[in-house]
């Protein structure tokens, strides 16, 4: 299940770093009162009212300037536009309506996405200074301050109802996998070899962030849609930008996959960019296999798989569930088994615990290794449940959330992967305070 992605654009320094860093709760982009901060996209995710959805901040856009830096930063901002379900458009009180903003508010009609126009800097509230903003064709202007937070309900409030309910909600019966990976890793020809036949994606413009090729099938009755993110070809302007367009464009596919395959070249071996690439899957709580192609290129013995197997481990120790399997695409070597295992890393991101199972084996575990004691107090888990949704979220009820030391919890963690198959999901422990009322 895909959440929303709603992208934050606007000219320079009318304020979007600061609405998105009090919507996420974080300081995640750096604020400061001179324009071209913040050149990369930045994800967080957040909720409203019970709706969760991907927040992305993005540079400011100066459309008609011809500076490397600015020309960087418009190619940021209209990832985030294509990309995005909602769009917020941000202008600025203080200076009134510009030509910039017009210039803006024309890119975005013309992408034909929803559009929210907040008018930010409003610290004292004057529905006077809104009027100008009717000019933009946008509808409805919404005043805020988002340095001192007012105004962003009634933002937030239009803006979730913007999404449709298809961008919430599975799209039926079929299971969408996305392949991603580094260019040149063979997601192109391990698509072919699933499909069973040969698909070229075309376009003329390197780097592109049009949207990923779905292409429906049935393997064993079942139906699936793979979400190809192949097409970013190399061009000698963009050369220092390659790899990092990689990643951006592999987002997209991966917040709206259900299981993600992680192609990694063999003959090369498992670079920065890969394990940046498996961090966002981890990031969005995707099931995953990672596919090892180009298998054939590699000389082998009868210890050449562990070896693999334990330098994954310590590059992904962050994802300590994963699913690897050997293929080559080119050769078809293995790769029908990775449909299977994609099944296996679905189901087990959709198994659940009954109440009364999961209490006895957080008991358990408990009385094998008891919680350290901290300044004379000690952990007690009351109680212990599994909430609804993927991936499997187990929400412990303690005495004490801050008694709870991120060792420990990890403890848990494995102690659940142990008596129950997580393989190829990740699972979430979320400790809450035991009140009166529970």
């Amino acid at each position: 299940m895909a959440k929303p992605l709603v992208a934050i654009v606007g000219r320079p320094n009318v304020g979007k770093s600061t609405f998105f860093n009090k919507v996420v709760g974080k300081k995640l982009s750096i604020v400061e009162d001179f324009p071209g901060v913040t050149r990369d996209r930045l994800y967080a995710d957040a909720e409203w009212c019970g709706k969760a959805f991907t927040l992305v901040d993005t540079g400011g856009l100066e459309l008609k300037s011809t500076d490397e830096m600015w020309v960087h930063i418009q190619k940021q901002a209209e990832i985030a536009i294509e990309t995005a379900d909602v769009i917020i458009l941000f202008a600025d009180a203080k200076t009134g309506l510009t030509a910039a903003d017009t210039d803006v508010a024309m890119k975005l009609r013309k992408s034909g996405k929803p559009v929210v126009l907040a008018v930010n800097k409003l610290d004292n509230y004057n529905p006077e200074k809104l009027y100008e903003f009717y000019n933009l064709g946008l509808g409805e202007p919404f005043g805020i301050s988002a340095e001192h937070g007012t105004g962003i309900g009634d933002l937030l409030d239009e803006v979730c109802a913007k999404f449709d309910a298809s961008m919430t909600e599975s799209d039926g019966d079929t299971v969408k996998i996305a392949i991603v990976g580094k260019p040149n890793a063979g997601k192109s020809s391990l698509c072919n070899k699933l499909l069973g036949f040969d698909r070229t994606i075309v376009s003329d413009i390197a780097g592109t962030t049009r949207d990923a090729i779905d292409t429906d099938f049935k393997f064993n009755g079942e139906k699936f849609t793979l979400i190809d993110t192949a097409g970013i070809r190399k061009k000698s302007s963009v050369n220092e930008d390659l790899e990092y367009y990689s990643v951006l464009r592999a987002l997209g596919a991966i917040r709206r996959a259900d299981v993600c395959v992680m192609m990694i070249d063999a003959s090369v071996g498992i670079t920065e960019q890969d394990v940046k690439i498996c961090g966002y899957i981890h990031e969005q709580n995707k099931p995953s296999v990672i596919v090892m192609n180009k298998w054939d290129l590699i000389e082998k013995d009868t210890n050449t798989i562990n070896e693999f197997n334990k330098k994954l481990a310590e590059e992904l120790k962050f994802m300590d569930y994963i699913l690897p399997v050997y293929v080559s695409a080119k050769t078809g070597l293995r790769t029908d088994k990775i449909l299977t295992l994609c099944k296996t890393a679905l189901n087990n991101s959709q198994k659940r615990i009954s109440t009364g199972v999961l209490n006895d084996l957080i008991l358990d575990s408990v009385r094998a290794n008891e919680p350290p004691s901290v300044n004379g107090k000690r952990l007690k888990i009351v109680y212990a449940t599994q909430a609804e949704g993927v991936p499997p979220t187990f929400i412990l009820f303690v005495n004490d959330e801050r008694l709870m030391h991120f060792s420990y919890k990890r403890y848990l963690e494995n102690c659940l992967r142990k008596a129950c198959d997580f393989s190829g999901t990740p699972i979430k422990l979320i400790t809450r305070e035991k009140r009166d009322d529970i």
